[in-house]
């Protein structure tokens, strides 16, 4: 059986992701420990994981056993060998392999064996956890399943179990997917060394199920110093995103929420958002039924709590469906919103002909900070009714997906390290961007985040710095 087809199957016992003592996650323990397996987070987790029907390597982690440590609990993975010889491609010629595999061969992140959960977080992202499976087609393949290029659309099981079998033998890569992520990923690697600032300690709650995909997310996260707090599902099943690429570079999307898409509100997730600094909610979650009542309790108990909420617009028909919902969250508690042209005129009813400055002026109103990017043409920071326009820095183009995943990441960093000056914090969001446009695939890399810490670290000024809108420069707390 080929990965593919396998996902759809029922949960492994045998799949440490899957074992009934697999519990990391104890939220109000500040010493808690857990050991991890050395290299386990590499490129290639999901052959060392045993996911594919056929996989590389000569170690695979079963279901492992619990301890107790003082202080915490830990974890101690087990491993057993494989013999005799074996691949990663199907018999069919299907191949497989993770996004920035090559990379992280290289590049070594994480924190070692042991990790110690800190007593708070500098950023907590809530939102959806899905796995990208990712692929180049003809447009006879889409013609043939009845897709709609460049479109995006949420599918059921049987739906996505229909392209999956038709992508059967294709090449494709798999990825901790979603547009949060991606900013998450991209900040942690900004925040990885202690440059004008400490460290940087990453979060993000959501809901995964208790399958091998699951165990995936979560482990490529870590991989990134990105920990991931929620608890596995039981019996759930992780969504996906399958992305169909043509040669002219449009992208087909198909979502799979799975049955593990509501996120409730609980003492565990209340406990994190109390513990941290900026909250972070992403648009998606919108699509989710009776996520609403999670976030606002949510985003009640971050403003109870001193911390500042930003909300990612995510997608204009995303919006447009839940466009109340959205002002519930905008209106009463967000600090931040993240958005580009075409979302920002949507969040303010305002048409196609209206520019992204008067979208950027009129949000400003309603939220202290307003960041919307237009593409090649640069973006902009509202604050208080008047916007500041960012140039954007010279790109060659080579893939514009995750341009504005990343270019929040950098307003992310520069309120974390304290930079007052608009422009400035503008600028160093646009050269972020910039440089993932630059490049194959929408996570930041790793050596790339700290050349641009490095280089913006002697603009970073006090965030106590107090001053007006008229001299591009604001307070965040």
């Amino acid at each position: 059986m080929s990965f593919l087809n396998s996902i759809s199957s029922p949960p492994q016992i045998n799949s440490v992701f899957c074992s009934p003592n697999f519990s990391l996650y104890h939220f109000h323990s500040s010493s808690f420990l857990y050991h991890r397996k050395e290299n386990y987070g590499n490129g290639r987790i999901i052959r060392e994981l045993g996911l594919l029907g056929a996989w590389k390597g000569k170690e695979r982690v079963n279901s492992g056993s619990m301890g107790k440590r003082k202080g915490g609990i830990f974890w101690i993975p087990s491993r057993y060998s494989s013999g005799g010889s074996s691949s990663c491609s199907s018999s069919k010629g299907e191949e497989f392999e993770s996004e920035e595999e090559e990379e992280e061969d290289e590049e070594e992140e994480g924190h070692g064996s042991f990790c110690v959960l800190p007593d708070r977080w500098d950023v907590l992202g809530l939102g959806q956890a899905m796995v990208d499976f990712s692929g180049m087609v003809d447009d006879e393949f889409l013609e043939r399943l009845g897709l709609e290029k460049g479109t995006r659309k949420v599918v059921n099981h049987e739906e996505r179990g229909r392209v999956l079998q038709a992508m059967d033998g294709c090449s494709y890569k798999a990825a901790a997917g979603g547009s949060l992520s991606n900013s998450l990923v991209a900040l942690a690697r900004l925040g990885s060394k202690p440059i004008g600032g400490p460290a940087l300690n990453v979060a993000m709650a959501g809901s995964i199920g208790s399958d091998p995909l699951g165990g995936f997310y979560r482990a490529k996260l870590h991989r990134a110093n990105v920990n991931f707090l929620s608890e596995p599902i039981k019996d759930g099943t992780t969504g996906t995103v399958i992305v169909l690429t043509n040669s002219d570079a449009q992208r087909t999307m198909l979502a799979y929420q799975g049955t593990s898409s509501t996120i409730n509100y609980d003492s565990c997730l209340a406990g994190v958002v109390s513990k941290t600094n900026i909250f972070v909610v992403e648009g998606y979650l919108f699509e989710l039924p009776d996520t609403i009542k999670t976030i606002i309790k949510a985003c009640e108990e971050a403003r109870r709590s001193g911390a500042l909420v930003a909300v990612t617009a995510s997608d204009v028909s995303c919006i447009e469906r839940h466009y109340d919902d959205f002002w519930e969250i905008v209106g009463n508690y967000a600090d931040i919103v993240f958005a580009n042209s075409d979302e920002a005129r949507a969040l303010c009813h305002f048409s196609s002909k209206e520019s992204p400055i008067s979208a950027t002026r009129y949000l400003s109103h309603f939220v202290p900070i307003v960041s919307v990017t237009d593409g090649p043409k640069g973006s902009y920071i509202g604050v208080k009714g008047e916007a500041i326009y960012i140039p954007p820095p010279p790109c060659v183009p080579v893939d514009t997906c995750g341009a504005g995943d990343a270019y929040a990441s950098g307003i992310l960093y520069g309120i974390l390290r304290g930079i007052s000056d608009l422009k400035g914090m503008g600028a160093l969001a646009a050269r972020i961007a910039a440089t993932v446009v630059g490049q194959q695939g929408t996570r930041l890399r790793v050596q790339d985040a700290i050349d641009l810490a490095e280089s913006f670290a002697f603009n970073l000024e006090s965030s106590t710095v107090r001053s007006d809108v008229g001299s591009d420069h604001f307070s965040c707390w």
